[in-house]
């Protein structure tokens, strides 16, 4: 079963589209080509850089340690978490 496309449409200056065709023309596809791939490229990148990251040996230690140091209760939290809401 074929998955239809979606369309997104998009209105830039003159100058723009013709950045944009030139690059495309480079890279041998049409406009469409070039601006799905640049997209999800950028899109791939963004996701990447929220969730993952690269730590250098010392650095994945100190992140380690950190990770392990014993938290302390915040009695205001406590106090909060164990009052009785406005709506009970």
């Amino acid at each position: 079963m074929a998955t239809k496309s979606a369309p997104i449409n998009m209105r830039v200056e003159p100058s723009v589209r013709n950045i944009i065709d030139a690059a495309a023309n480079l890279m041998k596809v049409d406009r469409t080509v070039f601006i799905q791939q640049a997209a999800l490229s950028e899109a791939y990148e963004v996701i990447a850089n929220q969730r993952d990251f690269m730590l250098d040996e010392a650095a994945f230690n100190a992140f380690e340690q950190a990770l392990e140091v014993e938290t302390k209760a915040d009695q205001g939290m406590v106090d909060l978490l164990n009052r009785k809401s406005p709506w009970e």
